[in-house]
Parts: C-alpha cells; sequence; structure tokens
C-alpha cells in the first residue's frame, strides 16, 4: 500500500518509458476462437454502464419482463458473467436481466473472487477517479478492457495504464464513441493529405461550461449545483449508495448532493478534472490523430483564479507539439466554456459553430464538428478533389473491441493512444492549476521548469486502495 512519500517516488519513478515515445507498444498478442462467446464482466452498470452493456451484448436494461409492445427482451450475444456497482438500484435492476452473473459492490473483491478463466474481458464504466484502479487488477491479469473515457484521473495514471497495456498485450479500447464515426476520419484523411497545406495552428473550442459558475451558470444548468467551495454540513447518502466506495481512493469527505449523482462530481479535482478530461477526450482526439501528435513540449494555461476544489467553466490552454516526420512545429490551443479566439468571434462562418475543431493550414482552413466538416474559404474549395478513403470506416468501438479479442485485430482507441491523449489533456489542467507556462519532459515524466507542479501528476491514494 503506498502511503509514503517514498512510495509515492517509487511509482512515479517505476512509470518511466523505455523509449521516450509512450506509443512504442508491442502489437495484441492474445485472440480466442473467433466463433466463441466472450465471457464479460462489467464494473458499474448505470448511465454509460448500461450504455457499454448494450454495446457490447445487445441488451437494453431499460426493457423489463415480456418488454415494451411485448417484444421479449433479445438474447444477449455475449455472456455477462459478473456485474459490480457501488449503486445498489443500477445493481439490481441489472442483475435482473442477467440472473446468472455474480454480483458485486466493490470491485476489489470481484477480482479477488473470480477464477481468471471465469471472464475475458472487462469493461470499465465508473467514475473517472476509479478508472485506473478498475483497470490495471484486469491488465496485470492479461484480460483486454474497455474503459470509458477518460482513461484516469491524472497523469501518473495514464502513464501506468498504458505500460501495463503494452506488457500485457490485449486488446484495450477507450471508450470515445466519436472516434469511431466517418467523420473524424475524413477529415484525418484531408489533413494527413495536405488539403489545406502544413498546418502550424489549431483551435478546439466547446461551449460547455461546467466547473466553478456564476450564479447566473448555475441557473441555467439546474442539473449543477450551485457551490463555490466544498460544503462543510453532512448529509445522509441515498440508501442505495455505498459512499464509501464510491470514493474509493480519494481522499475522505462527509457525502453532500454537490458530489452525487453525475455529472455533479466531475467537477471537483478530486473525482474528475473538469471539461478539459471529459470533452477533450473527443474533442482534441481529432487534431491528436490528423496531426500524429505524442507528447506536448510546453503547455499554457489561463482563465480565472485556480481553485484548489473545483475546475474552472471557462479556460484556455496551447500546447506546443515538435515537428513530426513530415509536419511541422505546431500550436494546439483550447478554449473551453465562454472562452472564444479572435478568428471564432469575427469570421462569418467559424463563428456560427457552436462548438468544433479549427485546423488553420497553409492553404486554407478546415472546420469540424462531431459530424460534419467544412473547408474554408469555400469559393477557393468548391473544385476541389477529395482523395481517396484510406481509413476504413470502424464497425463501432464496441464490435472493434470484441473483433481484437476474437480476431487480434486493432481497435481504434487502443491504451497506446489513449494514454497519451490523456496525458495531454491532463497536462492542460496542470498547466491552468500552476498558473502558468510548464515545460514537459514526457520520457522522465516530470515538469521541468517549475518543480512544485509536478505533484499535480499524481496522489497519494485513500488507505485500503493502491495501484502497486
Amino acid at each position: 500500500m503506498p502511503g509514503t512519500q517514498h512510495s509515492r517516488r517509487k511509482f512515479l519513478n517505476n512509470s518511466l518509458l523505455a523509449a521516450a515515445s509512450p506509443l512504442a507498444f508491442p502489437a495484441i498478442t492474445r485472440a480466442r476462437s473467433p466463433n466463441s462467446r466472450l465471457n464479460l464482466v462489467f464494473i458499474g452498470v448505470g448511465g454509460r454502464g448500461a450504455a457499454n452493456i448494450q454495446g457490447l451484448v445487445g441488451v437494453s436494461l431499460l426493457r423489463t419482463g415480456d418488454g415494451q409492445q411485448g417484444k421479449a427482451r433479445p438474447e444477449p450475444t455475449e455472456n455477462v458473467v459478473a456485474i459490480c456497482d457501488v449503486n445498489a438500484e443500477n445493481l439490481d435492476k441489472a442483475g435482473a436481466v442477467f440472473k446468472r452473473a455474480k454480483r458485486f459492490r466493490d470491485f476489489r473483491k470481484l477480482f479477488e473472487s473470480l477464477k481468471e478463466s471465469e471472464y475475458d474481458g472487462v469493461v470499465v464504466s465508473t467514475t473517472e477517479h476509479t478508472h485506473a484502479y478498475a483497470t490495471l487488477p484486469a491488465l496485470k491479469l492479461k484480460k483486454p478492457v474497455y474503459c470509458e473515457k477518460p482513461l484516469t484521473r491524472d497523469v501518473a495514471e495514464a502513464r501506468m495504464i498504458s505500460q501495463a497495456a503494452a506488457a500485457a498485450g490485449v486488446a484495450t479500447q477507450m471508450g470515445t464513441q466519436i472516434h469511431g464515426m466517418p467523420n473524424y476520419r475524413r477529415v484525418v484523411e484531408l489533413v494527413q493529405t495536405g488539403a489545406i497545406g502544413k498546418v502550424n495552428e489549431v483551435h478546439v473550442c466547446v461551449s460547455r461550461a461546467w466547473g466553478l459558475q456564476s450564479q447566473e451558470d448555475a441557473k441555467r444548468n439546474q442539473d449543477i449545483v450551485y457551490v463555490t467551495e466544498r460544503p462543510k454540513e453532512e448529509q445522509t447518502p441515498p440508501p442505495y449508495l455505498d459512499w464509501d466506495l464510491w470514493l474509493g481512493p480519494a481522499p475522505w469527505r462527509p457525502y453532500h448532493e454537490v458530489y452525487f449523482p453525475g455529472p455533479k462530481w466531475y467537477r471537483w479535482w478530486d473525482f474528475g478534472n473538469g471539461t478539459m478530461s471529459d470533452l477533450g477526450s473527443h474533442w482534441n482526439d481529432l487534431p491528436f490523430w490528423a496531426l500524429k501528435l505524442q507528447a506536448p513540449l510546453a503547455i499554457e494555461a489561463s482563465g480565472p483564479e485556480p481553485h484548489p476544489e473545483l475546475a474552472p467553466a471557462s479556460m484556455t490552454a496551447t500546447y506546443e507539439y515538435g515537428p513530426r516526420a513530415d509536419m511541422p512545429a505546431c500550436r494546439v490551443h483550447w478554449h473551453q466554456g465562454a472562452n472564444k479566439p479572435e478568428i471564432w468571434k469575427s469570421h462569418p462562418i467559424v463563428s456560427t459553430w457552436k462548438n468544433g475543431v479549427l485546423f488553420i493550414g497553409e492553404d486554407g482552413m478546415l472546420l469540424s464538428d462531431y459530424s460534419r466538416h467544412l473547408l474554408l474559404p469555400e469559393e477557393k474549395f468548391k473544385d476541389f478533389q477529395r482523395p481517396k478513403p484510406f481509413i476504413i470506416d470502424s464497425v463501432g468501438q464496441h464490435t472493434e473491441w470484441l473483433n481484437a479479442i476474437k480476431h487480434g485485430t486493432a481497435t481504434g482507441s487502443p491504451f497506446s493512444y489513449a494514454g497519451q491523449l490523456s496525458e495531454a489533456n491532463h497536462l492542460g489542467n496542470v498547466a491552468f492549476r500552476t498558473g502558468g507556462k510548464i515545460l514537459w519532459d514526457a520520457a522522465a515524466m516530470r515538469i521541468t521548469n517549475d518543480i512544485a507542479a509536478n505533484r499535480f501528476l499524481s496522489r497519494e491514494p485513500r488507505p485500503g486502495w493502491s495501484l502497486q
């Protein structure tokens, strides 16, 4: 149990990569018979967990009995052998459907109790501050893992999970469904074939403003309880919730409605990282993929005065990346909430898009959101001949992972890629919390110009929780 500064240093030292590129990971080496049904474990079965159950085994938890309009519930396409949730209501709902599945409230006991031969893969859909703690035991057992985004709570966890996945050599996938949609593929093809020339500037604009908000923002977002500091009063947790297990490795605090249910928790640094790590998993994914980015060299962030407990509603972060193969050095700007760059406010077309990614190249611009994209200026590109698609369309994130287990094929967001993306997103928050510019040594996993800032890269877990 790492409960001392010595063990914390040991953990960080053990996380160093053998090479400077964390993407230099081996391919999947394990696959099972393509004709057999998989035995799957689901950790977290409400919310995203329920969606992942439907995506992976084809059964909706929303339908009960004979179902709506007299339709019988479909037979699962894979076997659900164990389910786990700190929320008894979620667990009962899933258990009523998968009656033979073993039930657990604590995923630590799940891994202790199940025989390795009982299951073939693990699906993690908990809150992000427990993602690494549910994922790492599975990887150590060389079990394939599908984990919801963001992959981890902090930089050190992301590096540890990336390395564990590389050592395991099994199928992994971070749940970023947008990555599997056709639009992103067509944008990547345009950028990488030089449709707008060499790109050295990107603006990512996300309108969501869930964080430390003004009271006016809170009124507009009624699902977010307005708060500017940690509540001092203690409330009684709902009878179905095991609050101690929900906290997991996070420091103890009494239950309060400002933390639960989601998405309230994700504004608090102890449990999440605000909009950056959440939606950054989707929006920063596009330039990360298209421009073949890996580790940033420097990150500078700005916004309101950093709060010790709460992530910001609005902020800006600028990443500096070095040259990559035939691509020049570039800067990627993240604009969140009320923050928008001048080109987003003044351009007659760009300004009409609420969210998006704007690539600025030597020969033009490319604007994209999740489902559409546009080459600018439109007049210049009206007769443009698009490149023949060379990135095959995805069969879907869930099916990719299942196929990878059965056939040994690739997934779109393996932990070798998703780990790097997650590290970069977390570093944007680290820069914001330090209030200045940080210089990043990826190979040493260390901020070199502000030693004190390294405290934001990891944390000591609560007694009883370990990533060793």
